[in-house]
Formats: structure tokens, C-alpha cells, sequence
């Protein structure tokens, strides 16, 4: 998979692209810190299956979030360092 400012082949623009990098970004580190303390609290009241579920998607959030900086990135390169809102 390319890691680039858009995967090719994708509908969207420079001026429409198809995925807002930065709420993605913020969502990510929501998803991560939401499991990091859920899974937390449940290995302290014994439950480890659920606990390591939740470690295993706080996991997958930073893979996320790694992936989505990488892209933003990618775009800030092919665009100059133009600066976008939450929502591009």
C-alpha cells in the first residue's frame, strides 16, 4: 500500500480530498487513549480476554495514527506546507 498524499486511483482532489487526514488523526489518538485506559481497568477487575482486546485496538489506533501522519506528511510535501483545517 502506497503511503502517499492520496492512494491512486481514489475519487478526490487536491481541493475535495476523500479522507479529512486530521480528524482522522484526532480520532485515532481518542481511540488509543479510550482503550489504553479501558483495557487498564479491566485487567485491575480480572477480565484479561477483554482487556487484551482493548490492547490489541489501542495497537491498531497507533498503527492508525502513524499511517495517517505519514499521509499528512506525504500531502504537506505535494502541496507546499499549505496548512488545512480539522476537516481537509
Amino acid at each position: 500500500m502506497p503511503i502517499g498524499s492520496q492512494p491512486h486511483g481514489r475519487r478526490g482532489t487536491v481541493d475535495e480530498p476523500y479522507s479529512p487526514l486530521n480528524l482522522r488523526l484526532i480520532l485515532a489518538a481518542f481511540g488509543f487513549v479510550v482503550c489504553t485506559v479501558l483495557s487498564i481497568l479491566l485487567f485491575r477487575m480480572g477480565w484479561k480476554l477483554p482487556g487484551w482486546l482493548l490492547a490489541a485496538w489501542a495497537v491498531v489506533a497507533v498503527i492508525d495514527a502513524v499511517v495517517v501522519q505519514m499521509r499528512r506528511r506525504a500531502r504537506k510535501r505535494a502541496e507546499g506546507g499549505r496548512d488545512h483545517s480539522l476537516f481537509e
